[in-house]
This record gives C-alpha cells, structure tokens and sequence, in this order.
C-alpha cells in the first residue's frame, strides 16, 4: 500500500498500529506549514517539518536539502509511535512534494510500510472528514533504521553512471528550468548533461491525486527496461514525487540523487555544464 484514500484513513482498522504525518510546507515561507498545522488538521496528526525534520543543515555542497541525520529522525518518529508495525500515513497539500519525502526517507530506512494520502488535505477536506487543532501527545515507539543505501547515489555516483546506457537520469524539475530559461531559486541554470526532463507535476492529475497505476507506466515507458533511474530535482524533494510514481508503475529501480541540481551546481561547471568535483580547491 503506497498510497491510501481519505475515507480509507478515517475508517483505518487499527489506529493503533497507525501514525499520521503533516508535511506540509512552503520554500518561500518556511513557517507556513507549521501554522497551517496549527490553524487545522488530521486529528492524530503530528507535524514534520521539511528543513527541521526531513532536512540536515546547508552545507558548502550537498545542496538544499541534504539527508537528516537519521538517527535523530528516528528518535522523533519513534516518539511519534512509529514501530516496526506501524503504517506511517503522510500528507501535505501540495501533490505530494513534501509528503513524498517522508515517504521515500522511511523506505530508505528500512520502513516500507508507508503511504501518502491521495490527493492531500484538499481531498481530505473534500469528503467531508474533520479536521482538529489538538495537538497529540508523544507516544511510546521504537523505529531502528536499516539504511538502503542503494536508494542514493551521490555526485560521483551520478557522473560515473551519465554514460551509462542502461541509466535513465530523470529531472523532474519544470521545462524552464530544465532548459535553463529560468531559474527560480538556484544561483545557475540548466540540468545534468544527459539527464531528460519528467516534470513531477505530470504524475499528477488536477485533483491533486497520482495518476493510475496504467498511466504511470505509459508515461514511464522508458523507465521499465532500464537498469536504474536516478531522479532529482532542484533539491531532493519533489524528486521524490517521481519515485513514488515510479513505484507506483510497478518500477522499483529509482534513486534519488538528494543533492540534486543545488549541488551540481555548487561545483564549477564546464562548457557542457559537467560539475567539476574538486575543481574549486585546485
């Protein structure tokens, strides 16, 4: 189960085994989220922030949003109640751009047994369910990460696989950036030399919901025969949207680049817009 309905989370047959996740966020106003959370949501519901939870510091490299410190997730999902057993629903209200990266955090630790809720808060709202202020209390958890690290490929992962035929590199940042005609938030534009362009957006439909599982695998047709799919976008956040989908498709060769476009570009580039890793400290 990747991903549950509204009615299907209200009428969830064992609340005990279940924790609820608000993600949501807003790069332009990072306290947004918080105060949404605040204003209404799922009751039972805990809030996770995307750069105080799901994020570590900013570094020189590593981009915008690189991997929390695991370890410390861990603590604040096992305070949360999350167990072994536990179905970790996570939500936001934005076609799964922040929701989607606490889902893939927790398969890259070892906890498949996550979701997201289709079409987020809007669909929530839509079918009539309540919503709460209440914040609700710590529980007794225990989640013991086991990393897949095969769910990640750095910098040099990424350069070593580009010639690789049998590796699709997936950008799922918008067309304009992809193409270099606008940039946004990162200091240089473009994408990775070789890289194509799947804008995470088109996985989703205008209800804000995953498109089916046969849509997906249309659209990821290219994706089915090759060997790996290393996604990435801006940050290592809407990225995670693809690989859902990905999954979805019934693909399961995605990983993420985490650093993505913010720490390509954090290097020098070349005139074919190659980083050249080191190059700074020559």
């Amino acid at each position: 189960m990747m991903l549950v309905s509204p009615q299907q989370l209200a009428a969830y047959p064992d609340p005990d085994n279940l924790v609820i996740c608000d993600c949501r966020f807003a790069l332009a106003d990072p306290q947004w989220g918080r105060q949404q959370y605040a204003e209404g949501h799922i009751p039972g519901a805990y809030f996770l922030d995307l750069n105080q939870d799901l994020s570590s510091p900013v570094r020189s490299h590593g981009g915008r949003h690189p991997l929390p410190d695991v370890e410390a997730l861990a603590a604040t999902l096992s305070r949360c109640g999350v167990t072994s057993q536990t179905l970790v629903v996570a939500y936001d209200d934005h076609k799964f751009a922040f929701a989607s990266r606490l889902w893939w955090l927790l398969r890259y630790m070892g906890h498949s047994h996550v979701a997201v809720l289709d079409g987020g808060l809007s669909a929530y709202r839509a079918a009539g369910l309540p919503l709460t202020t209440e914040v609700p209390p710590a529980r007794s958890g225990q989640l013991m990460p086991q990393l897949q690290s095969e769910m990640v490929v750095d910098i040099l992962g990424v350069q070593a696989r580009q010639q690789h035929p049998h590796t699709l590199i997936v950008d799922a940042r918008e067309s304009e950036r992809y193409l270099g005609f606008h940039e946004p938030i990162d200091p240089v534009a473009g994408h990775i030399p070789g890289a194509m362009n799947y804008p995470w957006t088109q996985v989703v439909d205008a209800q804000g919901q995953l498109r089916s599982p046969d849509e997906l695998r249309q659209h990821w047709a290219a994706a089915a025969t090759a060997a790996e799919v290393i996604s990435y976008c801006g940050s290592g956040v809407t990225a995670c949207v693809n690989l859902l989908a990905l999954a979805v498709a019934g693909i399961e060769t995605g990983k993420l680049y985490v650093g993505s476009w913010s720490d390509w570009c954090s290097y020098p580039l070349d005139a074919q817009g190659q980083a050249m890793v080191g190059a700074e400290c020559l």
